[in-house]
């Protein structure tokens, strides 16, 4: 069975009694067991649900600009109000999008529910032009407050909610911890999230994980440096940066530069969240798998979130990154999916209910 980490008795009765998925064995695909497995199986074969999206440039105070991706939801028959429509905020992963099929599985549920998404895309990831040399962190979070703002600027009566995957769990919860009271969401919930970047890029950069994964990705990393290549070759050295090899290689020389880090190890410790999650203060569910390539299980917080009432850390046994394939042919709706749903309805529907779980008083949270 999934282990259920958290440390008020409430906050998993809560989660037992409107995430019912959370007491359930998760059994892998059977013949996809490994972590490796599970999370190249699901790049490959996981379906795509047509998602049409509203897309919204919005300026930054630097001069730059974010791409947001909208699914307004009109039709919604339980919330026909747009002004006070529940409102899901979704951040992709490292080089991902608004296209990536996880985000569109979870655009798919939410819409179900009545709600309305909007994606965050990282600077220069959501196919708008870089007008300024500054692109993303894992540990900056002032594109996100500006997200927020504007999303809540324009539905200030919706609840939001946040969901971050793997480097978007990261940013959201940095950005929780950075804001505590006063973030403007009621709830998070992170997916595959790396606890510790020094750890993760040192489990990434074993040979085999090294081949099927960090190439790619620093690939991905590249690829998006040389489409911007005018702009960020103003500030950075371009061709060492394309020399890089590793993710680790790419944020010595082009992320920690960037965002004015001595090295990339004080970066990495300024990125990891697992030290960071006391100072949260709302609902925050996160699911890992003890199998994730991408998130070693040495660095989950254990410890740290069994002395938090307001954080409840699932594990799995089997579960790969942002994978969690269940079934003969995994190509629909999984684990991953069917809690993430679960949370956001409990969240949504029962807003008193969650923040008593969790002994967050009325008066203490700025929505």
């Amino acid at each position: 069975l999934p282990h259920l980490f958290s440390i008020l008795e409430a906050f998993s009765v809560f989660l037992h009694k409107h995430c019912p998925v959370v007491a359930e064995r998760f059994s892998p695909t059977p013949w996809c067991w490994g972590g490796r497995l599970q999370t190249l199986v699901c790049v490959l074969l996981k379906s795509r649900p047509p998602v049409t999206y509203r897309n919204e440039l919005i300026r930054t105070v630097d001069g730059g600009q974010i791409s947001l991706d909208w699914v307004d939801n009109e039709a919604s028959a339980v919330y026909p109000q747009s002004s006070s429509r529940p409102t899901v905020l979704i951040l992709p992963g490292l080089t991902g999008n608004s296209q990536q099929s996880y985000v569109l599985h979870a655009i798919n549920q939410a819409t179900r529910h009545g709600y309305r998404c909007v994606v965050f895309n990282n600077r220069g990831l959501g196919g708008e032009e870089l007008l300024t040399p500054i692109t993303y962190s894992a540990a900056s979070t002032t594109d996100l407050e500006r997200v927020v703002q504007h999303v809540k600027g324009l539905f200030p009566l919706a609840p939001v909610l946040g969901a971050g995957v793997s480097l978007g769990g990261m940013v959201l919860l940095n950005y929780l911890a950075r804001k505590r009271r006063e973030s403007g969401l009621v709830a998070g919930i992170t997916i595959s999230v790396p606890w510790n970047a020094l750890k993760s890029s040192e489990s990434m950069e074993e040979p085999l994980n090294w081949l099927l994964f960090n190439k790619y990705l620093t690939n991905g990393l590249c690829r998006a440096v040389t489409r911007h290549r005018r702009i960020l070759e103003k500030v950075v050295d371009v061709d060492y940066v394309l020399k890089a090899r590793t993710i680790r290689e790419f944020d010595e020389r082009f992320t920690s530069l960037l965002f004015g880090y001595k090295s990339c190890k004080d970066y990495y410790h300024d990125a990891s969240p697992d030290k960071k999650l006391p100072n949260t203060a709302v609902p925050i569910l996160c699911l890992n798998a003890a199998d994730d390539p991408f998130s070693p299980q040495i660095a989950f917080p254990v410890s740290v979130v069994k002395s938090l009432p307001n954080v409840a850390l699932l594990l799995t046994a089997h579960g790969g990154h942002i994978a969690f394939l269940q079934g003969l042919f995994p190509r629909g709706e999984n684990y991953m999916e069917r809690l993430f749903s679960q949370f956001v309805q409990a969240v949504f529907e029962n807003p008193k209910d969650i923040k008593k779980a969790c002994g967050i008083k009325e008066d203490q949270m700025s929505e």
